[in-house]
């Protein structure tokens, strides 16, 4: 396997671990994806839930890095699905996107489902469509994009990059939804930065936090130039 691919442990404890996962790597096996997952990696970490899918409580697309939280115990995929559900765990993005968003900050609300003839995409109002809000902060202007802090309020499929598409600001980078290849990247520009909650024994509020990887480092260095 590709050590660019490998995930990492940054927190470990009897109930919980944080990763921060690499770009290419998917978190849990599916019927469309062969080879390695991260669920195969951890396999001795992870612990509760679904036995297919186990400790995993919020996941992130193959092609998007940065952190996510696993259970290690039944009672602790419980306890942060609930906070996942109660919209209790923090989820704080940074991405790129294309052109020049019109306000500092906004809120995107629209309900995203499976795009009817596309089904791997999804799309605002599309088939199944449940309640979807992000909500962003522009960090920079550079001549051609915007580099933005995006908070998740509701974690549905692909919505930090379906919800910019809607708005025609599509993230760079991102081949499924209109970007497509810039600045050298070979994926979208997205990265799960900042994440927090309450630990499901103790209650202690943890927070964690992952710099850039050097692919979008780079990237962003050319994007102000």
């Amino acid at each position: 396997m590709n050590e660019a691919a490998v995930a990492r442990v940054v927190h470990l404890d009897e109930a919980v671990a944080v990763i921060d996962k690499p770009a290419g790597l998917v978190v849990h096996p599916a019927p469309s994806h062969r080879g390695p997952t991260l669920v195969d990696q951890l396999a001795e970490v992870l612990g509760g839930g679904d036995p297919e899918r186990p400790g995993i409580v919020h996941r992130l697309d193959k092609d998007t890095s940065g952190l996510l939280v696993v259970a290690r115990t039944d009672e602790a995929q419980q306890a942060l699905a609930g906070q996942v559900a109660g919209r209790e765990v923090d989820r704080v993005y940074l991405a790129l996107a294309r052109g020049h968003l019109e306000s500092r900050t906004g809120t995107i609300d629209a309900p995203i489902g499976r795009e009817r003839r596309t089904r791997t995409r999804m799309a605002v109002s599309g088939a199944g469509a449940r309640e979807a809000r992000t909500h962003f902060t522009v960090l920079e202007l550079l001549p051609a994009d915007t580099y933005v802090e995006v908070k998740l309020e509701t974690g549905r499929t692909h919505q930090i990059r379906a919800h910019f598409a809607a708005i025609e600001h599509p993230l760079v980078g991102d081949p499924t939804y209109g970007a497509g290849e810039a600045y050298g990247l070979a994926r979208q520009f997205l990265h799960a930065h900042r994440l927090a909650f309450a630990h499901p024994s103790s209650g202690e509020r943890l927070e964690f936090t992952s710099e850039l990887p050097a692919d979008l480092d780079a990237a962003l260095a050319k994007a102000r130039n």
